[in-house]
């Protein structure tokens, strides 16, 4: 049996050069994660799960220091439209955050996962509205490929676990490192916990 492997974050393999593709891409992987996790029992959920808190962290941090400053600056009512895709993220991380402290067998999970799953389709669907027709609208070819190459820089980096109140291009700056380099930490430790 051949092991499928979703593409990750910042995957150097990925062929994107243009940051909406990238990012269009991204929600399509985080939606197929989704229905992983719901498909998947013990060992294969836990596993799916942890692939999902990983993509939707450095993927949302990669937005927060990447997409949204070039949105506030180059899109007219930029301000409010960051605003409000920064009040939802704050929020599913707060879900996402209570969900990874909970057992993938817990009764309490899947609610949770659901709740968790609506809250981010509807923050993509307002992102792919509201901030990717209108980063085309206004970038140039080159723009986008510079814009891409920053959100997969920025993904390198980020931490893999969610953050709440971590939502801003500075506080990524300042706290991302420290918090990247933890979370890393805790994803080897959690890894070879699992393979013993």
């Amino acid at each position: 049996m051949t092991e499928t492997r979703t593409p990750q974050a910042g995957d150097d393999a990925a062929p994107d050069t243009d940051v909406v593709s990238l990012l269009m891409r991204q929600h399509g992987d985080i939606r197929n994660l989704f229905d992983e996790v719901e498909a998947g029992r013990g060992d294969a959920r836990r596993e799916a799960f942890h692939r999902l808190v990983r993509l939707l962290a450095v993927h949302e941090t990669a937005e927060e220091e990447i997409v949204h400053p070039f949105v506030r600056r180059a899109v007219d009512g930029g301000d409010e439209v960051v605003d409000a895709r920064l009040a939802e993220e704050r929020s599913a991380k707060e879900r996402l955050s209570a969900l990874d402290d909970l057992d993938v067998d817990d009764p309490k999970f899947m609610p949770q996962l659901m709740a968790l799953r609506a809250d981010v389709q509807e923050h993509a669907r307002a992102e792919e509205r509201y901030e990717f027709i209108h980063i085309r609208r206004s970038a140039d070819a080159g723009t986008l490929a510079s814009l891409a190459k920053g959100v997969k820089a920025a993904e390198a980096l980020a931490p893999t676990r969610p953050h709440p109140g971590v939502e801003s291009a500075a506080a990524n700056v300042a706290l991302g490192p420290v918090a990247a380099l933890m979370d890393r930490t805790r994803d080897a430790v959690r890894k070879a916990m699992v393979r013993d």
